[in-house]
């Protein structure tokens, strides 16, 4: 190009508007949806519903702190031990609720709890020193005095 001399005008060149080039946009990674604090009614997403447990987590979380169990108590003990707690409890009504209906009750009363704690094994050896009140005694009638075997002669009888 020649340089453009003094008196000469420059004829103005139209710029064309610079082409974006098409740039492919990455799909996005497909996460889980963060729980909000807040559900659609506008109350609290509280830590049991985040969890799916009935127990409140949070009252088991302050009852582990205030029992000075440790200097620091992480949420997700109080979670699981709130899971475990909801699973014995529901094991047990379960089972009373078994213990109740074989009485024709609707009501489940402590001698339905003792009953079905007493007769499972791995309830019994959990509860074993645990003192159900209003339970009763569990039946246990030793195997000799069911049998009606034979009668063994007196010894002292002379033949």
């Amino acid at each position: 190009m020649e340089a453009p001399k003094e008196n000469e005008v420059t004829p103005i060149v139209e710029k064309k508007p610079i082409e974006k080039k098409s740039v492919e946009k990455k799909p996005k990674k497909v996460t889980e949806k963060k729980v909000k604090s807040r559900d659609d009614e506008g109350r609290k997403n509280t830590l049991s519903k985040k969890s799916g447990l009935q127990f409140p987590v949070a009252r088991i979380h302050a009852a582990l702190k205030k029992g000075r169990y440790g200097e620091h108590i992480n949420k997700m003990a109080s979670v699981y031990l709130t899971a475990v707690i909801e699973y014995l409890v529901a094991e047990v009504l379960e089972l009373a609720g078994g213990q109740a209906k074989d009485f024709h009750k609707t009501r489940i009363t402590p001698r339905h709890i003792q009953l079905a704690v007493r007769s499972d094994l791995e309830l019994n050896d959990l509860l074993k020193d645990v003192t159900i009140s209003y339970g009763g005694v569990f039946p246990n009638v030793p195997t000799a005095v069911n049998s009606k075997g034979k009668k063994k002669p007196a010894s002292s009888q002379v033949v």
